[in-house]
């Protein structure tokens, strides 16, 4: 079926065969999504990795009806029903749905009205009144009567003919054809429709008030709200109904079923009628929103996977002294200085606000570390007291050198009582360990966000309505991407870092660390294969995004694969030069002729050459943004603050598909509708603003008692 297969996904997705043969193999193989998209570009034609994930999803998804199709077939040889034109229909099935109507009049169940008149003997009745032979010398009543036979328990003509009548109707409700037809029906006119439990009250109608009434056709529901009214019936606030036109629904099936107006025609009306209020609308009505949900689910998965991918690419501070505090009131502000490489060189707590209020105290106590650390920059956590945190920091007359930024602190505290916090800083209490997480993700981003569950990091739309193994697969993807993307330096990536590098996994990357550990620094990418359990196949997959800083080959802190070091060698021979005077030499660089290091027989073409000469002008470059430090308007730091016309500085904390979430500085983000976002027609969100992006924001309205804010961007 392979062959099919890569024609079919080549075909969905508009690409060339050998493309999408190519990656299925390199997968079956073991290659990860980044090692191909990075290193396999002429094999896949420089497929991306979205393209490639794609193709991925694909195959999986048609072996996953192979799997199906083949069960099938097995069920129906066991019970004697497989047939030639069965088999021919099942193989050229393209969907669940149409191998699982094929199936339908096959499959075990539970006893039914249809199989009780079965066991009495309607079955032949049932297909003389099908069949609505006008031109028989008896009507259907005469027929029935033929049937009569108190020990079967049919008493009468009209206890016959209702019993045939439900075995006509569930013929009509397994039907292929007419499921097919109906279910275009559902998903182009249903209307998904709110019902109130009659006579109560729910303690969350008010959460759900846009949706006590909804009537709205499901087709073209936006995921956000479809989500949210499946929510809201889930926790019993109403219930939910998709509703279609029945004389719509009718119609198809006297189209299919019915061949005159004579009496035997009129009883197939009135099963098919009974077929699809009891049977077909039921059934129809579930698979409809089912197929609903996992569409707002994908697309839901898709905004949170974008909005992650953003916020693990912000901008690194870099290697800089860092003051860290995790701000609060009762309980104090805990400081941690971390020196340039994330480690902990001191921990204390000041008490600068109500009900202590020992503000000298602690002003003294910060100036006399920033001094003592030549601390450059002071990352200040912004949940409880930060705002109030960050002024009294500001007040304080420190040397301008010192910047003071705000960080985003969601999942700190889900981190700092994980397994990794405890194994990192076995000698310290959470609080201490929150406070590290808030400096060292300022410092990198991306470096220590891997350490926390994406589901915590709080970038998503409903992650917690949509499916969690395809929500963990997805952000999984996304943290590999980026980690790729960016590239590790081996000697001094965390364990949860390295694991997320092509090709190594937990296991591997604890294994790279212990020998780190044991035997120092790692010297060359080709020391790596002397870890314990990896092998060649591991290093293939890894070592392009592995980086060795001061190593002794300068190729080593570059993204150049190991096995492409030969070309660059040739490269620096050619120009009678080394290795290291080559790199970053653009004179030299610029007059090479790619073409002359082309070997179509190792997979090395232009793609790959062009890869190679970008990492020698800028080797190891971070692919990230530079660094801007930030601050929120001065004087804005609680919702009373805001008043309506305001234009204040604010940073995007989550991009739905309704609009984006903004941070300006008040503990609680304003929403700028997509119809805020931009001029004009209302744009897709994401194609205008991203998570991290610095913006300016109007205050259109401020509701303090639901504390909601509204903003605009125009």
């Amino acid at each position: 079926m392979l062959d099919q297969h890569i024609e079919r996904i080549a075909a969905e997705l508009s690409l060339d065969r050998r493309s999408v043969r190519a990656v299925s193999e390199l997968l079956d193989g073991g290659a990860t999504l980044p090692f191909i998209a990075r290193y396999r570009k002429e094999a896949t034609g420089d497929l991306d990795e979205l393209a490639i994930g794609r193709i991925r999803e694909g195959l999986n998804r048609l072996r996953l009806l192979d799997e199906r199709r083949a069960a099938i077939i097995r069920s129906l040889l066991k019970q004697g029903q497989m047939s030639a034109e069965i088999e021919e229909r099942l193989n050229g099935a393209a969907s669940l749905a149409e191998l699982e109507d094929i199936y339908l009049p096959f499959r075990p169940r539970r006893r039914t009205r249809s199989t009780v008149a079965k066991e009495r003997g309607l079955e032949p009745l049932a297909r003389i009144i099908l069949a609505q032979d006008e031109r028989g010398e008896r009507d259907p009543e005469e027929e029935a009567a033929l049937y009569i036979d108190p020990a079967k328990g049919v008493s009468s003509a009209g206890e016959a003919l209702q019993g045939a009548m439900d075995i006509i109707a569930e013929w009509i409700s397994e039907d292929a054809g007419a499921r097919s037809e109906l279910r275009s029906l559902f998903w182009s006119e249903g209307i998904l429709q709110s019902r109130s439990a009659a006579g109560k009250d729910h303690p969350e109608e008010g959460k759900f008030k846009d949706y006590l009434e909804l009537s709205e056709p499901i087709a073209g529901m936006s995921s956000h709200r479809l989500l949210a009214a499946l929510r809201g019936a889930k926790r019993g606030v109403f219930s939910l109904h998709l509703a279609v036109n029945e004389e719509d629904a009718l119609a198809i099936l006297e189209k299919i079923f019915i061949k005159g107006d004579g009496p035997a025609s009129n009883l197939v009306k009135a099963a098919a009628q009974d077929s699809f209020r009891r049977l077909l609308a039921p059934s129809l009505q579930t698979e409809t929103v089912s197929i609903a949900r996992q569409r707002a689910e994908e697309r839901a998965i898709e905004v949170f996977a974008e909005n992650l991918r953003h916020l693990l690419l912000q901008p690194p501070l870099g290697r800089s002294w860092v003051l860290a505090v995790d701000p609060g009131f009762r309980t104090g502000c805990k400081l941690v200085v971390l020196d340039p490489l994330g480690r902990l060189m001191k921990s204390d707590v000041i008490y600068p606000h109500e009900p202590h209020n020992r503000r000298a105290e602690a002003g003294s106590k910060v100036a006399g570390i920033c001094q003592e650390y030549d601390v450059e920059v002071i990352a200040v956590g912004n949940g409880t007291a930060g705002r109030e945190t960050e002024s009294f920091l500001r007040g304080l007359n420190l040397p301008p050198r010192i910047k003071i930024v705000q960080v985003n602190e969601s999942g700190a505290s889900v981190y700092s009582t994980s397994a990794a916090a405890r194994s990192e800083f076995p000698d310290q209490d959470a609080t201490v360990r929150g406070a590290i997480s808030i400096g060292r993700r300022l410092q990198d981003p991306l470096a220590e966000l891997v350490k926390i569950e994406p589901q915590a990091i709080g970038v998503g739309q409903y992650q917690h309505d949509v499916d969690p193994s395809s929500l963990r697969r997805s952000l999984d993807d996304v943290v590999v991407a980026c980690v790729n993307q960016v590239g590790v330096d081996v000697n001094a990536a965390s364990i949860q870092l390295l694991s997320r590098v092509s090709g190594l996994g937990p296991k591997l990357a604890e294994a790279v660390v212990r020998y780190r550990d044991e035997h120092g620094p790692f010297r060359s990418r080709r020391d790596l294969l002397a870890v314990p359990r990896l092998g060649p196949k591991a290093f293939e997959q890894a070592a392009g995004f592995l980086r060795i800083r001061g190593g002794d080959n300068p190729l080593d802190r570059t993204a150049v694969h190991p096995e492409r070091y030969s070309i660059v060698e040739r490269m620096a021979g050619d120009l009678g030069v080394t290795v290291a005077q080559l790199m970053e030499n653009e004179r030299l660089l610029s007059g090479l002729r790619l073409e002359d290091y082309s070997n179509e027989e190792e997979g090395v073409g232009i793609c790959t050459l062009r890869d190679i000469l970008n990492e020698l002008f800028w080797p190891g470059r971070d692919p990230r943004p530079v660094f801007e430090a930030f601050s929120f308007a001065p004087g804005i730091k609680e919702i009373d603050d805001l008043q309506v016309g305001m234009r204040i500085p604010g940073i995007v904390t989550n991009v739905t598909t309704f609009g984006a979430f903004v941070d300006v500085g008040v503990h609680q983000d304003g929403l700028v509708h997509k119809s805020k976002l931009a001029s004009g027609s209302a744009p897709a969100p994401g194609d205008v603003v991203r998570v991290g992006q610095k913006v300016m924001v109007k205050v259109l309205d401020v509701d303090r008692e639901r504390k909601r804010i509204s903003l605009s961007m125009v």
